[in-house]
């Protein structure tokens, strides 16, 4: 499996590479369109390598991506701490109550041990 990685990462950086060499054009990035730059008086502007542009907008729609990702999955990890306390809090009834008592009946405990084992 390590290979396998291994080759699709050399794959991928071939790939890259290649497509950086194709993509060398310069082109000019704005930030605003030209009409609203003048109208506002701020306007930033760069000539920047194609490639670097594909790079910049991949880059940049993978991290909206996780945020996005992350704020969906809040209400789940939500649960989860809340899950965990209410199994820690049962937990700790138990032991309180005396949970850790061996059954005085032998089958009872032997039908305990294998559910634990499972």
């Amino acid at each position: 499996m390590r290979m396998i990685r291994y080759a699709f990462l050399v794959l991928l950086c071939i790939s890259l590479v290649t497509m950086a060499l194709a993509n060398r054009t310069p082109v000019a990035v704005h930030l605003l369109p030209e009409d609203i730059s003048t109208f506002s008086g701020f306007g930033f502007g760069a000539e920047l390598p194609l490639f670097l542009v594909i790079f910049a907008g991949i880059v940049f729609g993978l991290l909206i991506g996780a945020v996005w990702e992350w704020f969906r999955e809040a209400g789940q990890r939500a649960e989860a701490a809340a899950a965990k306390r209410e199994i820690a809090r049962l937990h700790a009834e138990v032991t309180r109550l005396g949970g850790n008592q061996r059954p005085k009946d032998e089958v009872i405990a032997l039908l305990e041990a294998g559910a634990a084992r499972r």
